[in-house]
């Protein structure tokens, strides 16, 4: 396996879905969805709730971006800690400058907080790659799920992953992480770097 750059397509970023016996459902669309069953006026009504769809029509967060999903942050959660965020909204570049310093040992978990607007988005996926000095150590893909559109941030949380630990685990490293779909539409694709050190301390 090797370090994924900027070339990289979702293709070659994502697992086979053989691999993990995962089968995307059909797609439908919300005025699909919403076409069924409508002569069951509380089920009619239950559903525009649940997939943010009302007589005015779709729900649209933010009008000037076509996007159906739009990631807004990556959020690191361990216990005790204050959460450290990156903002995924502006100039992707500069995010690896910003490094997370993760003590070794520890436990967290990170967090994606996202939008989606328009249309209902199917299998989102999370894939993460991580290297250390060029050489790759780890590459994980989580099932985030699907969502309806809503006008709040939705997010999806990684099961906890304990930081390795030893001074041969110690130093940077580099993270590509990619958030696709079953379509594998790229939603976003991004770089950022994280530190194991002894301590939290800078």
């Amino acid at each position: 396996m090797s370090e994924v750059g900027d070339a990289a397509t979702p293709e070659e970023f994502v697992d086979n879905d053989n691999e993990t016996n995962y089968k995307p459902p059909p797609e439908k669309t919300i005025e699909e969805i919403l076409q069924i069953d409508q002569e069951d006026e509380s089920l009619r009504k239950y559903k525009e709730a649940l997939l943010g769809q009302a007589q005015t029509g779709p729900i649209i967060v933010e009008p000037d971006n076509p996007k159906k999903v739009i990631v807004k942050r990556l959020v690191l959660v361990a216990a005790d800690r204050p959460e450290i965020a990156l903002d995924l909204t502006g100039d992707l570049s500069q995010l690896k400058k910003k490094t997370f310093i993760i003590k070794e040992g520890v436990s967290y978990k990170i967090r994606i907080e996202f939008i989606v607007q328009r249309e209902i988005v199917h299998g989102l996926k999370y894939v993460q790659k991580t290297s250390k000095m060029s050489l790759p150590v780890d590459k994980m893909t989580h099932m985030v799920g699907s969502y309806a559109p809503k006008h709040e941030i939705q997010s999806y949380t990684t099961p906890s992953e304990d930081a390795p630990s030893g001074i041969m685990a110690r130093g940077g490293y580099t993270v590509h992480s990619l958030f696709t779909d079953d379509d594998k539409n790229e939603h976003l694709k991004w770089e950022w770097t994280f530190e194991i050190k002894k301590d939290w301390k800078d």
